[in-house]
C-alpha cells in the first residue's frame, strides 16, 4: 500500500489522500461492488475474469458522472485522450497509450477504433456521440487486431445500446444549463406482438457559444444537434434474435474558429479578449450529418453453438470552414467538404464448452471516403485546391481460442488475418484570385482564373495489403478474487496515399505509404480484496511500435511553398502502467482512482535520410500522466438516494504536433462535483452536475503556420440540471 500511495502521491496530492482515506475506512465497510459486464471478447464476461486491459461504465455511472458525450470518458479511463477535434464540433481525436491519429483528412485512418453494437464507424466525423439510448461504454486498450482487426492499435471504444424488453415504456429527459444549454431526448418502447418490439430515441441538444465573432456576433463553441434512432427486434423463437436499427444525427453547430494566440504576422491584428472569441472573415456555416442502417441476428443453433451475423451500411457528409488565422483577411482560410460511406458485413460463430471457449468469424468492409478543401493565400493571391477520393476494400478471418490448462491455468490463442485493397485519386493545384472554382460559389465570388496555373498533383494509384495480427496469452487465477495474465498482441494501422502529398517536390508520395504496426507485451492483474469491497485492475505495457506513418515537410526553392508527404520513417517504444481502484469504503462511501503513466521515445524519425527522433520528443496528443480521484456518498432521501459526487482529474504537459511547438500545452487539473438523485420506483432521476469547477483556463488544440498560431481551448465552467420520467 504504501508503494502505490507514494505513485499515487506522484500524479496529484489529492489521489493519494483518497487512497489513504480508502485504507483508513474499509475495517468500518460493509457493502460490496457491484459486478460490472463487458463483451470485450466478443461474448458476455465478468469485467473481472477478461485478461485485457478495459474500462466499462454502465448507464447510472454516466449519469452520476456528467458524461455527455465520449469526450467526458477521457478523464475516467487512464492513458486515453478522447476530444473533439480542432475546429469541428463532433469530429473526434482518439488516442490511447499514445497511439491514435489527430488528423481527420479523408483516407487517413484512425488508430482508436469506434464501434456501436460491434460496427465500426470507419470515419472520426460525427464519433464525438452523445450519450443517450446507452447500455453501456467500454474503453479497451491496447492493440485489438485479432478481434476487432486493423485501425485499433491504440485500442477500441466500444457504445453498446440498450436491447428493447417489450413492455410498453417512455421515456423524457431534459437538461437545462450555462450558456443557455437546453437539452430534450424522448424515448419509448412497446411490444408489437408476443415476439416483436419496436422502440425509438430522438434528442436534441442546444446551447449558446462561449465565445462569439467580435466582427459579426456569429456564436462559437455553441451546439445544435438532432440525433434519432429507432430499432425493431424479434424474437420469433427461443433460439433467434433480430434487430433492425437505424439511426441519424445532424449537427448544425457553427464552425469552431481558434484565439489568435500572437499578433498576426501580416497585419495589425491583436488577440482578442476571450480566448473564446475571434475575428475570422469566413462563415460560420457548418453541417455534419452521419446516419446509418444495421441488422443483426442471433442464432443460438444448440446449448454451446452460436452464429450470428452483421450487416451495416453508414454515410457522411461535412461542410465546414476553417480559419488557420481567425482574422478579418483571407489570408489562410480553408473551406471544407467531406463525403464518406461504408457497408460492412460480419459472420461470427461462438462456441463454448465445459474447458473451452471459441470466437472465429468472416469480416469484409467497403467503404469510401472523399472530399475537397482550398487553402486561400490571400496575402500572395492564390489559392491551392486539394480533393481526392479513396476507395478502400478489406476481408478479414480471426478466430479467439481459450482453453483452461487446469482448473487455474488459461491459454488464449488468437489470430486474424486481413487483406486491405486501396485505390485512390488525388488532385493538388494552385490557382490565381481566392477560392477554386469548387468553392467560389460558397461564399459568391470568381477566383480570377478558373484553371489552376501550376498542377502539384494529379494522378490515380492502388496498393494492396496482407497482414497477420496474433495474439498469445495466459491468465492464472490466484485464488477465487484475483487473476493475473500475461499477453503478447499484435495490431497495425492500415497504409494508404497521402491526399495532401506535393508530387512536384516529393515524386514518392504517388507510391503511398505502408501499414504501421504495433506489438504489445502486457502484465496485469485484476483483484477483488476485502471480502469483494475493493476492486483493483492494473497493467504494465510495452509496444514496438514500428514503420510509423509519419508526415514530413519539404521546403521547395522553385515553389517557394511548404509540401508534405507521409512516409513510414518511424520507430518507437512505448511503456507505462495503469491502476483502477474503487472501493467501498462503507456502505455509502465510494472512492475510485484512475492513474495512468505513459512513457514514449522515438528510435527513429528518418526525414530526408536523416535520422531527426531527437527533436521530436514526447507523441502528440498523449500526456505521460493522467489521474482521477473521486469520492462518492450514498444518502437516503425523498424515498430515494441522493449520490454525492466529486472528482479532481489531471493531466500533464501535452504535445500538439508530432514534433514540439509553440502550441504545446501545459498541466491541467479540473474539479467536477455534483449530486444525483434516484428515486425509489425508478421513474425519476435528476441531476445537478458542475464542471471546471475553477474556471480553469486550457488549450488542448491549435494550428501553427506561415507565423499564425491559432488555440483551441476546452470548455469552461458549466452546470447543468438533468432531469428524466420513466412513464
Amino acid at each position: 500500500m504504501n508503494k502505490t500511495i507514494k505513485s499515487a502521491a506522484k500524479f496529484h496530492p489529492l489521489a493519494a489522500a483518497v487512497m489513504l482515506a480508502c485504507g483508513a475506512g474499509l475495517a468500518h465497510a460493509d457493502a460490496g461492488l457491484e459486478e460490472v459486464t463487458v463483451t470485450a471478447q466478443k461474448r458476455e464476461q465478468s469485467l473481472q475474469e477478461v485478461p485485457v486491459a478495459v474500462t466499462a461504465f454502465n448507464e447510472d455511472s454516466l449519469i452520476e458522472n456528467g458524461v455527455a458525450d465520449l469526450s467526458d470518458i477521457q478523464k475516467l479511463t487512464p492513458n486515453t485522450t478522447l476530444q473533439v477535434s480542432r475546429g469541428t464540433n463532433s469530429t473526434l481525436t482518439a488516442y490511447i497509450r499514445g497511439i491514435g491519429q489527430q488528423d481527420p483528412l479523408w483516407g487517413f485512418e484512425p488508430g482508436v477504433g469506434i464501434y456501436v453494437d460491434d460496427i465500426y464507424v470507419a470515419r472520426p466525423q460525427g464519433a464525438v456521440m452523445d450519450v443517450f439510448d446507452v447500455e453501456r461504454i467500454e474503453v479497451l486498450r491496447g492493440p485489438q487486431g485479432t478481434l476487432y482487426g486493423k485501425n485499433t492499435i491504440g485500442g477500441a471504444v466500444k457504445y453498446v445500446t440498450k436491447r428493447l424488453t417489450g413492455d410498453t415504456e417512455f421515456r423524457i429527459r431534459g437538461a437545462i444549463g450555462s450558456y443557455n444549454q437546453r437539452d430534450i431526448v424522448l424515448s419509448g418502447q412497446t411490444g408489437l406482438t408476443d415476439t416483436a418490439a419496436i422502440g425509438f430515441a430522438v434528442a436534441s441538444y442546444q446551447r449558446d457559444g462561449y465565445g462569439e465573432n467580435l466582427l459579426t456576433g456569429a456564436d462559437n463553441y455553441n451546439k445544435d444537434i438532432l440525433s434519432g434512432r429507432v430499432s425493431l427486434e424479434l424474437n420469433p423463437t427461443d433460439t433467434l434474435w433480430i434487430r433492425l436499427a437505424a439511426d441519424s444525427t445532424k449537427d448544425d453547430s457553427n464552425a469552431r474558429f481558434g484565439f489568435l494566440m500572437e499578433d498576426a504576422p501580416t497585419g495589425s491584428e491583436t488577440s482578442p479578449g476571450s480566448v473564446y472569441d475571434h475575428e475570422s472573415n469566413m462563415p460560420s456555416d457548418n453541417s455534419v450529418e452521419t446516419s446509418g442502417v444495421s441488422l443483426t441476428a442471433e442464432w443460438q443453433l444448440s446449448e454451446n453453438l452460436t452464429v450470428k451475423s452483421i450487416t451495416a451500411s453508414r454515410s457522411g457528409e461535412t461542410e465546414t470552414n476553417i480559419d488557420f488565422d481567425s482574422i478579418s483577411r483571407p489570408d489562410f482560410d480553408v473551406p471544407a467538404y467531406y463525403e464518406d460511406d461504408q457497408f460492412t458485413q460480419e459472420f461470427q460463430l461462438s462456441w463454448s464448452g465445459e474447458k473451452s471457449n471459441l470466437v472465429s468469424g468472416i469480416y469484409y468492409y467497403e467503404g469510401t471516403a472523399k472530399g475537397s478543401f482550398d487553402a486561400v493565400l490571400g496575402m500572395y493571391g492564390i489559392t491551392q485546391n486539394v480533393s481526392g477520393s479513396v476507395d478502400t476494400e478489406s476481408i478479414a478471418v480471426y478466430a479467439n481460442y481459450e482453453l483452461a490448462l487446469t482448473d487455474a491455468l488459461n491459454l488464449t490463442l488468437g489470430g486474424r488475418y486481413t487483406v486491405d485493397e486501396k485505390s485512390a485519386d488525388v488532385f493538388k493545384g494552385n490557382y490565381l484570385g481566392l477560392y477554386s472554382p469548387e468553392f467560389a460559389d460558397r461564399y459568391d465570388g470568381e477566383p480570377a482564373v478558373a484553371t489552376p496555373y501550376a498542377i502539384l498533383t494529379d494522378y490515380s494509384n492502388s496498393d494492396e495489403w496482407g497482414q497477420f495480427s496474433p495474439k498469445v496469452g495466459f491468465n492464472y487465477q490466484l485464488d477465487e478474487d484475483t487473476m493475473v495474465y500475461a499477453s503478447y498482441s499484435s495490431g497495425f494501422k492500415s497504409g494508404g496515399f497521402d491526399m495532401r502529398g506535393d508530387a512536384s517536390v516529393m515524386p514518392e508520395t504517388e507510391d503511398g505509404y505502408d501499414p504501421e504496426t504495433a506489438d504489445t507485451y502486457e502484465l496485469g492483474v485484476k483483484a477483488e480484496l476485502f471480502n469483494n469491497r475493493i476492486r483493483l485492475n492494473a497493467a504494465a505495457f510495452h509496444t514496438n511500435y514500428d514503420d510509423m506513418q509519419v508526415t514530413v515537410q519539404t521546403f521547395s526553392e522553385a515553389t517557394q511553398n511548404f509540401s508534405s508527404a507521409v512516409i513510414n520513417a518511424g520507430k518507437s517504444e512505448i511503456q507505462g502502467l495503469e491502476l483502477e481502484m474503487m472501493a467501498s469504503i462503507t456502505d455509502r462511501l465510494t472512492s475510485n482512482i484512475v492513474l495512468g503513466y505513459t512513457d514514449t521515445d522515438y528510435l527513429e524519425v528518418i526525414d530526408g535520410g536523416v535520422d531527426v527522433s531527437d527533436q521530436w520528443g514526447a507523441f502528440q496528443y498523449s500526456p505521460a500522466k493522467t489521474a482521477l480521484g473521486q469520492l462518492s456518498y450514498n444518502i437516503d432521501a425523498f424515498e430515494g438516494s441522493l449520490v454525492l459526487n466529486g472528482s479532481v482529474s489531471y493531466r500533464s504537459e501535452m504535445q500538439i504536433y508530432a514534433a514540439p511547438s509553440q502550441l504545446d500545452v501545459g498541466s491541467v487539473t479540473l474539479f467536477d462535483a455534483g449530486v444525483t438523485y434516484f428515486s425509489g420506483d425508478d421513474k425519476w432521476q435528476l441531476s445537478l452536475q458542475g464542471k471546471n469547477l475553477t474556471d480553469e483556463e486550457y488549450r488542448n488544440a491549435g494550428y501553427t503556420a506561415f507565423g499564425w498560431i491559432t488555440g483551441y481551448y476546452g470548455a469552461p465552467r458549466t452546470v447543468a440540471l438533468t432531469g428524466s420520467y420513466n412513464f
